[in-house]
């Protein structure tokens, strides 16, 4: 019998470089939601209204447990354009996005990836112990997804 279950892990790592020198690092999984499911299905599948790409990065302030059901970050702070990276031949994927210093300061406790620069649809939501951005640090954001 062949098995033909295919996954999708995500994971977020988060590096801020302090204006002090200091870098922090916290990583962490997260859930793909419901309606990144969605998405996911309507861009293989649909030939027309084909949802536009993945593209952006979300940081938030809230610290409800991340659901499936959820379609948006409990409380946004700062979302900014994300760069998409894979080698052909593997089965990993990844999206990165930097938030200069005095941009996206703030206490951050979710993130997440969209495909508008506002509203869109989540892909997916992670909740992690509180970082704090200082407006004198640069953060960078990196969730990488790995199929299986």
């Amino acid at each position: 019998m062949i098995d033909e279950t295919m996954q999708l892990q995500g994971a977020m790592t988060l590096i801020v470089r302090r204006a002090s020198g200091d870098i922090e690092t916290v990583h962490k999984d997260n859930i793909i939601v419901n309606v990144g499911f969605d998405f996911i299905a309507d861009a293989i599948g649909k030939s027309a209204s084909r949802p536009s790409v993945m593209g952006f990065i979300a940081l938030g302030t809230g610290t409800t447990a991340a659901a499936a059901s959820q379609s948006a970050l409990v409380s946004e702070l700062d979302r900014n354009a994300a760069t998409y990276a894979h080698t052909v031949g593997t089965k990993a994927f990844s999206f990165t996005a930097d938030f200069p210093a005095g941009d996206g300061t703030g206490a951050i406790t979710e993130a997440g990836v969209f495909n508008a620069a506002s509203g869109g649809i989540m892909l997916d939501r992670v909740v992690f112990p509180v970082v704090n951005k200082g407006a004198d640090d640069s953060l960078t954001a990196v969730f990488t997804f790995t199929m299986s």
